[in-house]
């Protein structure tokens, strides 16, 4: 465990919140007459003005996102952690491990101080990008933050635009947590695992594949 260097996504991965984003995503498609399940199939792993776009693109993304983001801001409950999070994180030198994250900075610090998790050193939001997931903008900048190239970093990801982030960055292995999607829909991802109690064998114990080179 320790030669590896972990990039994690947060919700999803770190912190289930399904319960929190289902409830403001009901919300907002309330407020506006749409369909929920259609949402919530795209809405993981991406920041909420990217999925506004996406589902009703003659919305104020921008807008619209800031009104649902500070309502999920605002609630914790619910908020637990995945499995395994909590030992693996305790185990590792906190200059192994990022996180990197479609969420605002405080939102992720938010749901970190609730369920007990470190805020680490290095935390890449979504609102410190130019390019959401599935762009691989994030892991890059959380790997050059923490010294080390993409290709010998470990991506951990619940939803398939962060698997993609992961295998565009470049990175050394993509992990897929199937806390928000089943497996078929992590089928991008090198080793695909229910949660986190078992990452190390896992890791041990799969053969890994050859990333591709990161995109300039």
């Amino acid at each position: 465990m320790t030669s590896h260097v972990f990039l994690f996504d947060l919700d999803g991965t770190l912190v289930d919140s399904r319960v929190v984003i289902a409830r403001h995503w009901a919300l907002f498609a309330e407020r506006h007459s749409l369909e929920l399940a259609p949402i919530l199939a795209v809405c993981h792993g991406r920041r909420s003005a990217d999925t506004i776009a996406e589902v009703a693109p003659s919305l104020d993304a921008l807008a619209e996102a800031a009104v649902l983001d500070a309502g999920e801001e605002s609630d914790v409950d619910g908020l637990v952690l995945v499995p395994g999070a909590a030992e693996l994180l305790d185990r590792l030198d906190p200059s192994s491990w990022a996180i990197v994250t479609s969420g605002h900075l405080a939102l992720a610090r938010r749901r970190l101080e609730a369920v007990g998790l470190p805020v680490p050193d290095v935390l890449v939001t979504g609102d410190a990008v130019e390019q959401g997931k599935p762009h691989p903008e994030g892991f890059m900048r959380a790997a050059g933050a923490l010294g080390v190239e993409p290709s010998v970093c470990v991506v951990v990801e619940d939803a398939p635009a962060g698997v993609a982030a992961g295998r565009a960055a470049g990175a050394r292995v993509v992990v897929g947590v199937t806390t928000t999607h089943p497996a078929e829909a992590l089928r991008e991802a090198d080793i695909v695992v229910p949660d986190l109690q078992g990452l190390d064998g896992a890791l041990e114990a799969r053969p890994l594949r050859v990333s591709p080179a990161p995109r300039p």
